[in-house]
């Protein structure tokens, strides 16, 4: 079937735009453009089912990203969409789920949300409260209760391929070399090629993160758990999905392997059951590592190419790219259009 084209009321074909990256981050931004009517290609290296985004547990929370003021409007953002994605959760991976965000150890008792600079994010949180003892895991002291978007991301990324390829665009897999060489043809190019930026703007400031998770047959957690400190090396959540019950993590920097460490993932399975002893019986399903694309702060700004093209850069997410990614892909479409009708 011949793919659609967008085009003006007269007929004139509308301007082309070539996306870099099939992450959850490509393709949002690719999604928001072809709906707003550009004619999009998105270019990546890899499919979609083989990025990092795959690999997330799918919790949304703005987590290693900065700055928090930008990361918190983008979430908000977000949170709209995958609120709204939630009626149709089969088709769209998307799910509003209860949950308990446990307080780091020393934190102060109080009833503002958890202290760490996300104010906004935590008042537009549905049902964000205090969490009673009775709702607290066994060893977790105190902490917070809330519904949160919980997405189910291999689902989520077919959603959005079968999205963009109803608004007309398309994805080319095969690698560029440069972003000059994704231009080619185009009015713009947006750079979403994630940990894949440190070489292609280059960019040595984007460092991975690896992330790892042990994938367990669920024993019957219904609700999403975390107890993470800020800037912690391991961590401890429990993530409730269809496929299995999801638990991690780590975040180690630096850390390029893409490969499961056994003893790591004992950790894993160590720590979560201090909360849930139930899953250390539970039958290992699958290992997961994706390395998050980490940057001091995002870069989400429009440059020119020595040639003239539009660049627009979104890259740099680090551990909250699907939770930012709708946020970003609407910046993406105003600098866009701001640059490309100047």
């Amino acid at each position: 079937m011949a793919q659609q084209r967008s085009s003006g009321a007269d007929g004139s074909v509308a301007p082309e735009i070539c996306v870099v990256g099939g992450g959850v981050i490509g393709l949002s931004s690719a999604v928001v453009l072809a709906e707003a009517g550009y004619r999009v290609r998105v270019v990546a290296r890899d499919a979609a089912a083989d990025t990092t985004s795959a690999v997330a547990g799918g919790l949304c929370w703005p987590y290693r990203i900065q700055p928090y003021d930008d990361a918190i409007r983008w979430s908000l953002r977000s949170l709209e969409v995958f609120t709204d994605l939630a009626g149709a959760p089969a088709e769209t991976g998307s799910r509003l789920v209860a949950g308990v965000m446990a307080d780091e150890p020393g934190a102060p008792a109080g009833d503002n949300g958890p202290a760490d600079g996300l104010g906004d994010w935590y008042a537009a949180l549905p049902g964000l409260r205090r969490a009673r003892a009775e709702e607290l895991p066994p060893g977790c002291g105190s902490g917070w209760r809330a519904h949160a978007p919980l997405v189910e991301m291999p689902v989520f990324l077919r959603y959005l391929e079968r999205r963009l390829a109803a608004a007309g665009g398309t994805v080319q897999a095969r690698p560029v070399a440069s972003l000059a060489e994704a231009a080619e043809g185009a009015v713009a190019v947006v750079n979403c090629s994630g940990l894949g930026a440190r070489e292609l703007v280059p960019d040595p400031g984007v460092q991975p993160v690896q992330g790892q998770l042990v994938i367990v047959e669920n024993p019957g957690v219904r609700e999403w758990f975390t107890a993470a400190e800020a800037g912690a090396v391991e961590t401890a959540y429990v993530l409730p999905q269809p496929f299995g019950l999801v638990l991690g993590g780590t975040a180690r920097e630096g850390a390029w392997s893409r490969e499961p460490d056994p003893a790591v993932a004992e950790a894993i399975v160590a720590r979560c059951a201090r909360y849930f002893p139930e899953v250390a019986r539970a039958r290992v399903l699958a290992h997961r590592v994706g390395l998050r694309p980490a940057r001091p702060t995002v870069r989400l700004a429009a440059e020119r190419l020595p040639d003239g093209t539009v660049c627009v850069h979104n890259y740099g997410h680090g551990g909250a790219g699907v939770t930012v990614s709708w946020g970003c892909a609407d910046e993406v479409l105003r600098l866009v259009r701001a640059e490309v009708a100047g």
